[in-house]
């Protein structure tokens, strides 16, 4: 099941399978990307329950979410995008922190990287508190333009 809403970075995707949000995508929607879609239930309650979640947290009124989530990747991955979720509003940690956090050296950065951009499920698990070393902002599936105005919405929330 899907449903669409707005949101500040545009039209937002959510998709639901078996009870849990199984991706968030931006718009333009590419359909064929091999997860599930189903029909539209724009009343779905656990879709009705993760719109309603996302736009407080563009209205500044939630710092994190409570949703049940089911991203489907590897187990790398997976573990990655769990270190995403540990990454407090506002603040960013850098690929390289990311690995040793997992236990790697500074080599797999490279590696967390790519699990960054593989995240089915951006904002919630907040791929876009990931930045280089030297506190530029790298890549973001979403573009760089949406990843400058999520940290900036998170940022301004806290003053």
């Amino acid at each position: 099941m899907w449903t669409l809403i707005e949101s500040p970075v545009g039209p937002l995707r959510l998709v639901e399978q078996d009870g849990a949000i199984t991706a968030i995508e931006f718009s333009p929607f590419r359909d064929g990307t091999g997860r599930p879609l189903g029909e539209r239930a724009d009343d779905a309650p656990l879709l009705v329950e993760a719109a309603r979640q996302l736009r407080e947290y563009f209205a500044r009124e939630r710092t994190e979410f409570d949703l049940p989530l089911a991203p489907v990747g590897s187990a790398w991955q997976r573990s990655v995008w769990a270190q995403l979720v540990a990454i407090g509003y506002g603040e960013t940690a850098s690929y390289g922190e990311i690995a040793a956090r997992l236990g790697k050296t500074n080599a797999a950065s490279r590696a967390v990287g790519t699990a960054n951009g593989a995240n089915p499920i951006p904002i919630v698990i907040p791929c876009h508190r990931v930045i280089g070393a030297n506190g530029t902002l790298t890549g973001y599936a979403g573009g760089l333009d949406r990843k400058q105005l999520l940290l900036s919405l998170e940022q301004a929330a806290l003053f």
